[in-house]
């Protein structure tokens, strides 16, 4: 599993024109399965998804199709772990 923290590196004008091409990307990783939760940071500097994937190597080929990313909006800060404990309603996470 992994933590994805994205730190805008242009101005908020520039990151809401390409919010709707982000949220799609998104929207297209949560059909697929790579992304379980994701929000922005507070305050609005950047955001943060949690992603279960194979591989970083899958990971970065993912967020490379982030418009985000594509039009170095965000930097890109990844962190992997293990989970070994989860809230109940959690457990099949780290049971899948």
């Amino acid at each position: 599993m992994f933590i994805i923290e994205l730190t805008y590196q242009k101005p908020l004008a520039e990151v809401d024109q390409q919010l709707a091409a982000h949220n799609a990307y998104l929207d297209r990783n949560y059909a697929a399965g790579n992304f379980l939760l994701s929000g922005r940071k507070e305050p609005r500097d950047g955001g943060i998804i949690l992603a279960a994937v194979p591989s970083r190597a899958e990971l970065e080929a993912i967020y490379h199709q982030d418009p985000f990313y594509q039009h170095q909006i965000a930097q890109y800060r990844i962190v992997e772990f293990h989970p070994s404990k989860a809230a109940p309603s959690l457990q099949a996470l780290i049971n899948a």
